[in-house]
């Protein structure tokens, strides 16, 4: 079966109603029949229908054990990195996203949980920094924004060469481009607030475990934390889904016509996007991705922060705001928004730049967007203030 089928036929009819859509069990308890005898269900903290529909899904497209929401992606990697104890080391990609370098640099360190952050496209870094003390390896590809990719086949046999956890963050490509279980991953994280629910309209998290062990772990981390997602929450997320196929589909296409036409433009000096041949990993995602995903970031060749906000601020379709994976096009400027915590020469040492602008491409049509984004970088060629009129 093709997982766009699979995708759609994971998702239940009600058995009670025959509802073809999941019902929503706005609920916070159940009715039991004498204690301990019930339908499954006690406490939404601990069990919730709706929460569970969305949990097998998300669990059978990765190719997984079992599967856990979480009220956003930070609380999906809180739980994971519970698994961790005081003296434990944690090998973490470097250029991760600005929230996990602060969680595990300004949170878990003070549990005596260190992470040492390496090059992770790079398989020889990964194999010279494993210690004695390290129980996680913590891969995100691509990354985010520099899209650097990580061949997870590679270090999942490093991994288990040395009795090590690997965690891949799955949430630039979902299910449908990648499957980091069948690779070796031991748990895969999404935050699916963005290509899974895929609207702008949902904060959430999911986890995937490989064995009964870790699930009996994680189910006791996201029952005693708490921090599980709403019925509702995972009703949308769910209806999202179901068309995820269609829009990722159109937002790949559209993101390698976007990157291939920014390769050409004279104010543009890098282009990160796996899917371009030029790009140093191109061979890694081929090999492990069926398609090259949907965020696309660049460089300018005037390499500064007030160039790249002069950029970001004249888009009139692409959408400034701190997300991607959305129907509609965002874009985002790291050093000073999604990145701005990480200090300067860390963000630099990573190829961060300062003028690196990340696009989340959209589904609208790819000529308008390209149009959108060439008369922005024309501005770039004019003094500040002035205008140039656009022809439609």
């Amino acid at each position: 079966m093709k997982i766009a089928t699979q995708l759609l036929h994971s998702i239940p009819v009600d058995e009670l109603t025959g509802a073809i859509s999941v019902p929503i069990y706005q609920t916070s308890t159940f009715v039991q029949e004498s204690p301990g005898i019930n339908k499954g269900f006690e406490f939404s903290r601990a069990n919730n229908p709706t929460r569970k529909v969305l949990e097998n899904i998300i669990c059978s497209l990765e190719e997984g054990h079992a599967g856990f929401a979480f009220a956003s992606g930070m609380a999906a990697i809180d739980a994971v990195m519970k698994l961790l104890k005081s003296g434990d080391e944690i090998m973490a990609v470097e250029d991760t996203y600005g929230g996990i370098f602060q969680m595990f640099q300004h949170m878990f360190e003070r549990f005596g949980i260190k992470a040492n952050f390496v090059d992770t496209s790079n398989t020889d870094k990964v194999l010279a920094a494993i210690t004695p003390n390290t129980k996680m390896i913590w891969l995100e590809s691509p990354t985010n924004p520099t899209l650097r990719i990580s061949d997870i086949k590679s270090i999942s046999k490093i991994a288990k060469q040395h009795n090590v956890l690997l965690v891949v963050d799955n949430t630039l490509c979902t299910p449908l481009i990648q499957q980091p279980m069948p690779l070796g991953a031991d748990i895969v994280i999404h935050s699916a607030t963005k290509y899974l629910a895929g609207h702008t309209d949902v904060i959430a998290g999911l986890v995937v475990v490989n064995s009964k062990t870790l699930a009996d772990q994680l189910r006791f981390n996201q029952n005693i934390s708490g921090s599980i997602l709403s019925p509702f929450e995972a009703w949308l997320t769910i209806r999202g889904i179901e068309t995820l196929c269609l829009r990722l589909d159109k937002q790949c296409s559209n993101a390698m016509a976007v990157a291939t036409w920014l390769s050409t433009h004279p104010a543009v000096d890098k282009v990160f996007y796996p899917g371009l041949s030029t790009h140093k990993n191109h061979h890694i995602a081929r090999k492990q991705q069926k398609q090259y995903g949907a965020l696309v970031s660049f460089s300018l060749k005037s390499d500064n922060i007030k160039n790249a906000i002069r950029v970001v601020n004249s888009t009139k379709l692409f959408k400034l705001a701190e997300s991607f994976g959305g129907v509609k096009s965002m874009l985002d400027h790291p050093a000073t928004m999604t990145h701005r915590n990480i200090p300067e020469e860390f963000r630099k040492k990573t190829g961060l730049q300062d003028s690196c602008i990340r696009l989340s491409v959209g589904i609208e049509d790819a000529d308008d967007l390209i149009n959108d984004l060439k008369q922005a970088l024309d501005k770039l060629n004019l003094p500040a203030g002035k205008q140039i009129t656009v022809l439609q």
